[in-house]
């Protein structure tokens, strides 16, 4: 089995000039990651529009909408059987009463729903953070690889060695070599 790897692309050479030192950078941007992640931060999939990748910042907007939906959903029908309960714990009529007094649905049905309703909407708002982090983390990394070349040699082969000794079924194993 071959490997082959990339040559460093971050060297840095030091120029001396008579009057200072200083350090010219090659491909190397230091603060493209904080950027990619700044612009993430402030607008979600623009740090993906700074590096580049387009097509994903469709995929942020919409996985970043689809909690907020759920949120928002969860919260109106939260909202919905809190007053509904409230009505009919102070002996009010609610939507879930007719003019004649028949209730469609029970006190522990309503408190059901409210507590089911409180937790989905508190998962909504718990998985938007978590997706909301995870695209500024994307494209913070997303820039730092950027900034590596990436050689075509990069390759992964495998080959198959027999043992000459044993003769029986064949053995699979895996192998790794590495040189620097």
């Amino acid at each position: 089995m071959q490997l082959y790897c990339q040559k460093d692309s971050t060297s840095v050479k030091e120029i001396k000039s008579k009057e200072s030192l200083f350090t010219q950078e090659g491909l190397y941007k230091p603060l493209a990651p904080a950027k990619a992640a700044f612009y993430s931060a402030i607008l979600p999939g623009m740090g993906q529009v700074y590096n580049k990748k387009y097509w994903k910042a469709p995929l942020v907007w919409a996985a970043l909408a689809a909690p907020t939906y759920f949120y928002l959903d969860n919260n109106s029908q939260y909202k919905r059987f809190r007053i509904a309960y409230k009505l009919r714990k102070t002996g009010l009529q609610d939507e879930f009463t007719d003019d004649l007094g028949n209730v469609s649905v029970s006190l522990e049905t309503l408190e059901k729903a409210q507590e089911q309703l409180m937790e989905n909407r508190d998962l909504s708002l718990m998985w938007g953070v978590i997706l909301y982090v995870l695209q500024i983390i994307e494209a913070s990394v997303n820039a730092h690889l950027l900034q590596f070349n990436t050689d075509d040699n990069l390759s992964f082969r495998p080959s198959f060695i027999n043992n000459p000794v044993v003769f029986n079924a064949p053995k699979v194993g895996f192998t790794i070599k590495y040189t620097f």
